[in-house]
């Protein structure tokens, strides 16, 4: 039986105004069709979910769970809601659309009112039976990411100051219904890597609902050893997109894509199996750690339409997915230990 529970799919890049993708029922029932057997779910989505009452009601969640057509609910994201708890004031007029319209124009209102969300998302999962939300941090210091001109002295340390102190009301909420925050490390936030990851670890005081929803394809558009990072923070990570990516530098671009869309970008995301991620040392390193949670597809494709990533994604996964041994292959020599041979083997009367 594999350790790593799979495959599901992450609803978002998916859900629309059309059947079948305009509702729970109904998008799970084709998801189902693929081979899915968990759902992600975007918290934030109204066709999906009324947050505030499955944070209000253990009654709700129950429904909720029997209309997914037996598919387990792997989590509920938070990533909209979590950019919102610390933006900076350059992105205001593009984050706004990601707040209620009430807030919009009003950045105060709308971080407070980013907070709420992430607390109803924390008080829903604990009714789902959840024990992580995969989110995003949130950026004050990404428009100062590359040196020039120097950063102030302090400026860094600073902006994670805030940043903490923004999240600690949550994270201690969080404690309370032992949640874990599991923030995605993406590029555009100030948790971007595990150099920033760390930074917060420290400033939020190494608190014990600071997690990682683990993404390789963020790593590969950035450069990082991927594979080296899950043995790095495996205690911290408590959810895996299984998203592809592809790195193809040339004479005219590279790292920072030159402003280019994402079909002329060197760093593209890509369907599962089209990129260059070494799924199968991915797999096999968070099978090492221990991991046990859901493996999820997170779909996003330059070139590749949806529906075929989505129908390819649920086998590639289950094929991924390793059984755990049930005795160790080299152990021909018995497990029992006795201490008069194992001298004698060595020569030691």
């Amino acid at each position: 039986m594999s350790q790593i529970q799979g495959p599901a799919i992450f609803l978002a890049q998916f859900m629309g105004d059309e059947a079948p993708f305009n509702s729970l029922p109904a998008i799970t029932e084709h998801m189902k069709a693929l081979g899915y057997l968990g759902v992600q779910l975007p918290s934030g989505d109204s066709r999906i979910m009324d947050l505030k009452t499955a944070a209000e009601s253990k009654a709700y969640c129950d429904d909720l769970k029997g209309s997914t057509n037996g598919l387990a609910i792997t989590e509920l994201a938070s990533h909209l809601q979590g950019q919102l708890v610390a933006s900076h004031p350059a992105f205001d007029d593009l984050f706004d659309i990601f707040a209620a319209p009430e807030v919009r124009g009003n950045p105060k209102a709308r971080c407070e009112w980013a907070t709420q969300q992430m607390m109803y998302a924390i008080r829903a999962s604990a009714n789902l039976g959840l024990t992580a939300t995969p989110s995003f941090s949130g950026a004050f210091l990404w428009p100062y990411v590359y040196p020039w001109p120097q950063r102030p002295v302090g400026l860094v340390e600073e902006g994670f100051k805030e940043l903490a102190r923004r999240w600690k009301p949550i994270l201690d909420y969080a404690d309370q219904f032992g949640v874990d925050i599991a923030y995605e490390l993406h590029p555009g936030e100030d948790l971007h890597d595990g150099a920033s990851f760390e930074m917060f670890l420290a400033a939020t005081g190494n608190h014990p609902r600071v997690a990682i929803n683990y993404d390789p394809s963020h790593f590969v558009l950035q450069q990082l050893d991927y594979v080296a990072f899950i043995d790095h923070y495996a205690e911290r990570i408590k959810a895996f997109h299984v998203k592809d990516a592809e790195y193809r530098p040339d004479g005219r671009s590279g790292v920072y894509g030159g402003y280019q869309s994402w079909v002329n970008r060197p760093g593209r995301f890509r369907s599962l199996g089209d990129g260059e991620v070494d799924f199968s040392q991915v797999f096999s390193r968070m099978t090492a750690i221990g991991y046990s949670g859901w493996a999820v597809l997170e779909w996003e494709c330059c070139f590749k339409d949806s529906a075929q990533g989505a129908a390819e994604g649920a086998p590639f996964i289950e094929s991924m997915l390793i059984d755990v041994p049930t005795k160790a292959f080299d152990d021909f020599a018995g497990g029992a230990t006795d201490a008069g041979r194992n001298r004698r083997i060595l020569g030691i009367s």
